[in-house]
């Protein structure tokens, strides 16, 4: 007797076969349901029971009927089928649903930025129709390298500055900051058309001690620099004093300046832009979670 080893595609299309033949009654009646002809199920079917080493149907002008194998192999034939689209259908959902963690660290004072694409990734994969707990970590730019590379963050947002080669970077924006003075400095009410730079550099101002590109840290020591700041946040609060003048981001600097209580000083020369990126190491592990949000940043 045959013993049935692997199945292939060809065998479930022969079960399939069976199924709708058993289902219409006969080989006549399920030609149409098959869209094939009456020999060619019959070389399917006797096919079939070659493979399995059973007689699974009488065929002939006693009519159609089938034999007790026969009933035995359907009813274990709509088993495998079943358990086939089971399989389909919990596939099918594993790719509409995302389940894990995201462990994601953002340097600091981003949230303002107007290009929301972090946001709106995160808005995504913490739909409804997920399972993802998102943790974020608002840490300093060289914590969130650390984080990124030492794997407890899967992924972090930082300037371009100073990258170890074993991380990946993407592109996310440029941020661009401008020089600025608050309400109560000597030049808040001065114009900018008699300002020169060389006035300008007279004045205290602020020290990152923060990573920054080349072209932002030039900036930087044109001025006189009396007082620092460890970061964005620091250097605002200095600036708010009227004693300083500094760099800031133009999102952070917003809603200040709304406020009448800063303004840009020189705005035409007196700026630079830092690239921000999205960092990943390369040699990571697969992980749908990241995956996903990595493909949610690039289609925003």
């Amino acid at each position: 007797m045959a013993s049935l080893g692997q199945m292939s595609d060809y065998e479930i299309r022969l079960i399939r076969i069976f199924k709708t033949v058993v289902e219409c009654g006969g080989f006549t009646a399920a030609e149409t349901t098959l869209g094939i002809s009456r020999s060619a199920i019959s070389q399917h079917m006797n096919d079939l029971e070659g493979r399995l080493g059973f007689s699974l149907c009488q065929r002939g002008r006693g009519g159609f009927s089938l034999t007790e194998e026969g009933k035995e192999i359907y009813q274990a034939g709509l088993t495998l089928l079943t358990a086939l689209e089971t399989f389909k259908s919990d596939v099918n959902a594993l790719h509409q649903t995302i389940k894990g963690e995201l462990n994601i660290g953002i340097t600091d004072n981003l949230v303002t930025l107007p290009a929301m694409h972090v946001t709106n990734a995160l808005a995504e994969l913490s739909a409804p129709e997920h399972e993802v707990t998102l943790h974020i970590h608002m840490e300093p730019s060289d914590a969130v390298i650390r984080g990124v590379m030492d794997g407890h963050l899967h992924v972090g947002v930082v300037p371009a500055v100073n990258l170890p080669t074993s991380l990946e970077a993407r592109h996310l924006y440029d941020e661009p900051s401008y020089l600025y003075c608050a309400a109560g400095h000597p030049l808040f009410t001065e114009d900018d058309n008699t300002l020169s730079c060389a006035d300008i550099a007279q004045h205290s101002a602020i020290s990152p001690r923060y990573p920054l590109p080349v072209e932002a840290r030039q900036a930087h020591d044109a001025l006189s620099l009396r007082a620092s700041a460890s970061d964005r946040e620091g250097a605002a609060f200095l600036i708010l004093t009227g004693r300083f003048i500094g760099f800031l981001p133009e999102h952070v600097a917003a809603q200040w300046v709304a406020a009448g209580k800063m303004r840009a000083l020189h705005a035409n020369s007196q700026h630079y832009r830092i690239p921000f990126v999205l960092i990943t190491r390369h040699d990571r592990r697969p992980n749908r979670v990241v995956d996903a949000f990595l493909r949610l940043i690039k289609s925003s």
